[in-house]
């Protein structure tokens, strides 16, 4: 700077004095951010980059940081942070050999004119948020009423659970 005259400066560059010792002085000050950015850097590490703006916001609340989440966002966006996204992953029952497919029998026509003439059966998959457990419930229902008629819950959708299922049934 001490090349050109401070008159000159502004004048050349179309800037008026107090901005140009505005922005010196800027320069010069502490960012006030900086120990909130070093939290969410220790959290954002300390979770392995899976924790996103939503779960940074409350866990810099616990730590005693009262950070707005839009404020939260842009400066993740500046220190270069994103969450990973998580994909779900789609359930598979295969373990080995496929078993023969059964013919489709009803071809969509299930009302029944008496009862236990169709039923029909599945397999539902329930997560139990608290837990992070599942539980599976295999149903029999009754074409003519659309009546439960026997129904199994099991931890993990097995053959045994449809055996019993059907003994209770039948």
């Amino acid at each position: 700077m001490s090349e050109f005259p401070l008159d000159i400066l502004p004048k050349i560059i179309t800037l008026a004095r107090s901005t140009y010792y505005y922005h010196l002085k800027q320069l010069n000050l502490e960012d006030k951010n900086q120990a909130v950015k070093n939290e969410i850097e220790t959290i954002y590490t300390e979770h392995k980059g899976n924790y996103g703006y939503r779960r940074i916001t409350l866990e810099l609340r616990n730590r005693g940081f009262i950070v707005n989440h839009k404020k939260l966002q842009r400066l993740m966006k500046l220190l270069g942070l994103t969450a990973r996204i998580r994909r779900k992953r789609k359930y598979s029952s295969y373990h080995g050999e496929v078993g023969k497919k059964a013919e489709n029998i009803i071809q969509r026509q299930f009302t029944a004119e008496k009862p236990m003439e169709k039923c029909y059966t599945g397999i539902t998959e329930f997560s139990i948020p608290t837990s992070n457990q599942k539980l599976y419930l295999s149903p029999i229902l009754d074409g003519y009423n659309s009546e439960i008629i026997a129904y199994t819950l099991s931890s993990s959708p097995n053959l045994k659970q449809v055996k019993d299922m059907l003994e209770q049934a039948f």
